[in-house]
């Protein structure tokens, strides 16, 4: 059986499909009891919890054979609740954690970069037996501008026009996860998960435009006002801040390493997409 938290989150899910896929048995632990159907039709066994009180998910560890340890995206409790939860699952015994981390956590001037980093900081120190995943941005993040772009031609950019990202298919993190949560001679490392290509907006831009085929044009979608003062928006304000100034890109060797193939590129991310409504059918 293997754990995975905050699994109503796209992350978790995906992670979820990729055991699923190979035949693991999943216990998908989510924040509500809302119903998760997309999660039961993969056999996993859901379990509402609150991440924040480890004496209540401490229990469901026990007997654990993994547990993949994912916190809720911009949560200003991440660093003492993740650490909380590595202690709780060094009491359960459980025998493999791997870490859902982030690309150069060291980045302080993010501080959902520096949570992270700090969570690895006591992962180090926890007795566990360990392994870290740090993926890039996701590819999946542009989709809810997929209709809009559709529309207007436009793709704005918080990042500016001129760094760029190494996009990365959520499958094929979620696809090196479970490599990570199933496989032997990996304890202590730390992977990152990093698409194969720098990508500026207006090179995701002209990729847009292949395959919608309409012309599409990148604009720099310079943020307005001071940096907000609540924690998320503040996240996501300084994030695309470091973004404009110093890009967020890395090498995808390690990710082909671990999935036994290069990753997908945006291209091929795109043409497993449906095409917006108004644009017609999948292509």
């Amino acid at each position: 059986m293997i754990v995975v938290t905050a699994a109503g989150g796209q992350t978790g899910a995906a992670v979820v499909r990729a055991l699923w896929s190979q035949g693991e048995r999943v216990s998908a632990l989510v924040g509500s009891s809302q119903p998760r159907p997309e999660l039961t039709a993969l056999s996993a066994e859901v379990v509402a919890t609150d991440l924040t009180e480890p004496a209540s998910v401490e229990p469901l560890l026990t007997g654990a054979d993994a547990l993949y340890l994912i916190w809720p995206n911009f949560d200003p409790q991440e660093t003492a609740g993740a650490v909380a939860l590595l202690a709780a699952a060094r009491r359960a015994g459980v025998p493999r954690v791997v870490y859902h981390s982030v690309l150069r956590p060291q980045a302080r001037a993010m501080p959902h970069h520096a949570a992270k980093d700090r969570v690895e900081e006591a992962l180090d120190a926890s007795g566990l037996a360990w392994r870290v995943l740090q993926p890039c941005a996701y590819a999946d993040n542009l989709h809810g501008q997929f209709a809009e772009v559709a529309a207007t031609g436009i793709l704005r950019s918080p990042w500016g026009l001129t760094q760029a990202q190494s996009l990365v298919d959520l499958r094929d993190v979620a696809a090196a996860a479970a490599v990570l949560l199933t496989e032997d001679g990996l304890d202590g490392g730390t992977f990152e998960a990093v698409g194969p290509e720098p990508l500026t907006a207006p090179r995701i831009a002209a990729l847009l435009a292949e395959w919608l085929d309409r012309e599409v044009r990148a604009v720099d979608a310079v943020p307005e006002g001071p940096v907000p003062q609540e924690y998320a928006a503040r996240c996501s304000r300084l994030m695309f801040d470091h973004y404009r100034a110093h890009g967020f890109v890395g090498s995808p060797r390690v990710l082909d390493g671990l999935l036994g193939r290069p990753p997908r590129s945006f291209a091929e991310h795109l043409r497993d997409q449906e095409l917006p409504a108004a644009t017609g059918e999948l292509r």
